[in-house]
């Protein structure tokens, strides 16, 4: 990135462009843009150093990575993250995958999680590396002819056989959910994680007046089974975006090419849902009120060098000494148990419990009311791990907080179990796991 190269930090407070004064400009972000190759100068004021520097940066464009990390996990699984659909991922992504290959990989994770799409041609292209040419993938039908497509693979595959998880969620939409959905259909893959998103709709942008846009909806797409992803009800949903518990009433079975049961109406259900953990609110609360990255900023001042993103871990020195930090700072924030406790008392008030009640509420209240430095201490591994992975941005960027995260993730844990596992991964793409179901 070019402000990075000249020696931008994450951190730096902006004082001026090309000598503008930025305190209270709203229009930071359209001064810093600009055509390519034009340069610009911008003095900042970096915490722990005295006077201001300056930086004169040139303009380029940037094109974020499709893939912004792959390699090689325990037991010789690979594993790609495919963060978007733009540009052209599918020519990354065999990049990505040749090279595992190279590495002595048997089998292959594919993270999809909050990947929200994009090009519907390139998710057909990705899901054409492992499955034989001449298969339907997705088929799009509008209300006019000019919609409606069949879009099949074109191409000899590059392995039909190496075992594949793919990892999804609440955010994982429109091509992703083609490919995730595809790969189930055809009994290509094992889906590891939570329901879809459910976005099944194709759309064409329109172009407006003064540089507007308009996505006009002009057909659905169904995958191989011939069921649509598109969520029916998008009103309600469940805290994290997921899409809300449908009655089977209202969804129709589909069957993948072994005859296993789909339903549609919903995004794709995956063949092993993991369970998510919360993270606690004073996590929320820590990263609003710029703590974290506060801290982060001050770490990186006294450490040029930190350990690789696989090996780094925060010290409990280092965590004692962000506890102070925060102990030291105005930090108020709320817990979620305070909040239903009061949502409690305010029924109690209402059904007229409240006045044979009010000693119990008063000894609960106390009872739960927040103490910060037991809070800290036994939130401490999410909030140590926010940390490092904060952290470890400033060193090695997106890269390397992927790499912290999963060291710590249930996902892609439960993806290798079943890798490592052939007569377990057999069995749930067979029409035997279904039958074992129901009984």
């Amino acid at each position: 990135m070019p402000a990075a190269e000249s020696g931008l930090k994450a951190g730096d407070l902006l004082l001026e462009i090309d000598g503008k004064d930025l305190k209270g400009n709203s229009d930071v972000g359209t001064l810093l843009r600009g055509q390519v190759g034009t340069s610009f100068k911008l003095k900042v004021q970096r915490p722990g150093v005295k006077e201001p520097l300056e930086f004169n940066i040139v303009r380029r464009s940037i094109q974020m990575p499709t893939i912004p990390y792959y390699g090689v996990m325990d037991g010789q699984v690979g594993y790609i993250n495919l963060s978007s659909f733009s540009g052209n991922p599918s020519k990354d992504f065999k990049k990505a995958f040749l090279d595992l290959k190279k590495q002595g990989i048997t089998s292959l994770v594919i993270d999809l999680r909050n990947n929200g799409g994009g090009l519907l041609d390139q998710a057909v292209e990705i899901v054409n590396m492992f499955v034989p040419r001449g298969k339907t993938i997705v088929t799009t039908k509008g209300k006019i002819k000019q919609a409606s497509n069949t879009y099949k693979t074109l191409r000899e595959p590059l392995d039909t056989d190496i075992p594949i998880a793919v990892l999804v969620n609440s955010g994982t939409a429109s091509s992703s959910e083609i490919l995730s959905g595809s790969l189930q259909d055809l009994d290509r893959a094992v889906i590891v994680g939570n329901r879809t998103y459910g976005k099944g709709l194709v759309q064409v942008p329109r172009s407006l007046p003064y540089g507007g846009n308009l996505k006009i909806t002009t057909s659905k797409y169904y995958i191989p089974s011939g069921r649509c992803v598109q969520a029916i009800d998008y009103a309600h949903r469940n805290e994290d975006g997921s899409v809300a518990r449908i009655p089977d009433s209202l969804t129709t079975v589909f069957h993948t090419a072994a005859g296993r049961e789909v339903r549609d109406g919903g995004g794709v259900s995956p063949d092993i849902e993991v369970k998510q953990e919360r993270l606690p609110n004073i996590l929320f609360y820590l990263v609003r009120d710029n703590l974290i990255f506060d801290y982060a900023t001050d770490y990186c001042l006294k450490h040029p060098a930190i350990a690789s993103a696989k090996e780094f871990e925060l010290t409990d020195a280092d965590y004692e000494e962000f506890k102070n930090k925060v102990k030291g700072a105005d930090f108020k924030y709320d817990q979620q148990s305070e909040k239903i406790l009061n949502t409690l008392k305010e029924a109690a008030e209402f059904e007229g419990y409240m006045k044979d009640a009010s000693d119990e509420f008063k000894a609960l209240e106390n009872k739960l009311k927040h103490n910060l430095d037991r809070d800290l201490d036994y939130f401490s591994k999410d909030i140590k791990k926010m940390i490092a992975e904060e952290i470890i941005k400033r060193y090695y960027y997106q890269e390397g907080a992927i790499i912290q995260q999963l060291k710590d993730d249930k996902d892609l844990d439960e993806a290798v179990k079943v890798l490592t596992n052939p007569e377990r991964y057999q069995q749930i793409l067979s029409v035997t796991a279904v039958t074992a179901k129901k009984e």
